[in-house]
């Protein structure tokens, strides 16, 4: 079993392209998307239908709940309204996470935190909180003590040894902010064990912008900025936006 597994695409329909080129140049037929589909970038409406037509497994990230309705900021509206109402409920109706056995050892995979789509778990956090996060959670339908955690979110790829179990963030394919270029995991399975590695690659990031640029969505120069540089800039709302 090879999985490739992504996240934190945002809306960069450039990057996720690159990203799937590089997953079918490998013979990688299983893609796991860990949500994040949209917010922040210029093409939702494409990379939601880029996620329908090729993706094995989805669950749902913060910023899919925001569009889908759980928020109203003008960050959400946007994009919000470059998506159909099919569009909306099936972002609304992913799942919170997937535990799946491979390899003898029970595998969770969410997109934040084992807590809530809304609840980082940061590399920083205490050990508690890390080992917390491999315990059943069934308010979210997470009925095992996992052996391992793959999450995304915070958009830096990681991988951790907490107290014999792997922790795992597989990094953003369309937002990365521990570089300026996608990220994402690949894991392969056999009956004993398991490889991790991560895959970078260059994107047409210049037609991204270009996207972004002629889009007319919110938060334009901090998008930008992002794609430039791979550090995060603050959204605050400014008049004209």
């Amino acid at each position: 079993m090879k999985l490739a597994v992504i996240a934190d695409l945002h809306a960069n329909l450039e990057a996720t392209l690159a990203v799937h080129a590089d997953i079918q140049r490998r013979g990688i037929q299983d893609i796991w998307v860990l949500g994040d589909l949209v917010g922040k970038g210029p093409r939702p409406r494409e990379v939601v239908e880029w996620v329908q037509a090729h993706a094995t497994r989805v669950i749902q990230g913060n910023w899919d709940a925001r569009v889908a309705g759980a928020t109203n900021r003008p960050q959400d509206l946007w994009p919000r309204s470059k998506l159909t109402p099919a569009q909306l409920a099936y972002l609304g109706d992913l799942p919170f996470g997937v535990e799946e056995v491979f390899a003898r050892q029970t595998w969770r995979f969410v997109h934040a935190s084992s807590k809530g789509v809304f609840h980082r778990l940061y590399p920083h956090s205490s050990l508690h909180e890390q080992l917390e996060a491999f315990e059943p959670n069934p308010q979210h339908a997470l009925r095992a003590r996992a052996d391992a955690l793959v999450y995304a979110d915070i958009h830096e790829a990681l991988m951790l040894d907490v107290e014999g179990r792997p922790l795992i963030n597989c990094g953003s394919v369309g937002n990365p902010l521990d570089s300026t270029l996608p990220c994402y995991l690949v894991l392969d399975f056999d009956d004993v064990g398991y490889m991790a590695s991560f895959v970078r690659l260059p994107y047409n990031r210049d037609a991204e912008i270009a996207a972004a640029e002629a889009s007319g969505m919110p938060f334009t120069r901090e998008y930008i900025a992002e794609l430039l540089t791979g550090a995060y800039q603050k959204r605050k709302a400014r008049s004209g936006e």
